[in-house]
């Protein structure tokens, strides 16, 4: 979501504390001094604090500002999200090797701070054997070298389970 941010004569607070694009305040001035200053410098009057007493207002270049202000939110949201959601699925027969090797894949997923998607595929007669599927799971878990933690408890699908997975907050403990 945009936000807007009202620029030079759309100002329509009296006083405004005036900050430079450095950060150096200027102090309180009327807005028609911190108009004629942001003019003298060539650039425009941002209003950035509306709800402040007085308002907030930076003398630097809109354009700037706003590439600044997307970038700014472009990486909030980065960290915010955890990252892409990426998908392995293994099979109730899914070997020992095979395992690992997916261990590897979620392992390089999470470390480049993706979520995984655990899905378990259980196909006829395996669907009866619900409890040494969801044993296998845990055991894919087990394989993954970097601390993991699920969210919540595995979900139960038509075709088998789902679990999402991510990497620990928590540093391994030594022993």
């Amino acid at each position: 979501m945009q936000k807007r941010y009202r620029t030079n004569n759309y100002i329509r607070a009296s006083e405004l504390r005036v900050v430079t694009e450095d950060g150096k305040t200027l102090g309180i001035l009327s807005l028609e001094q911190a108009l004629t200053e942001a003019q003298n410098r060539g650039m425009d009057l941002i209003e950035i604090a509306p709800t402040a007493r007085p308002p907030v207002a930076k003398i630097m270049d809109f354009g700037k500002f706003k590439y600044q202000e997307e970038r700014s939110e472009r990486g909030h949201r980065a960290k915010k999200s955890g990252g892409e959601m990426k998908g392995l699925r293994i099979g109730f027969k899914t070997g020992k090797h095979d395992l690992e090797v997916r261990a590897m894949q979620a392992k390089k997923f999470l470390e480049r701070g993706n979520v995984v998607n655990v899905t378990m595929i259980l196909r006829g007669r395996e669907k009866a054997h619900q409890n040494l599927a969801r044993e296998k799971f845990y055991e894919f878990l087990k394989f993954i070298p970097i601390p993991v933690t699920l969210d919540g408890d595995l979900r139960k699908m038509p075709k088998g389970f789902m679990g999402i997975i991510r990497k620990s907050q928590q540093a391994p403990t030594k022993p």
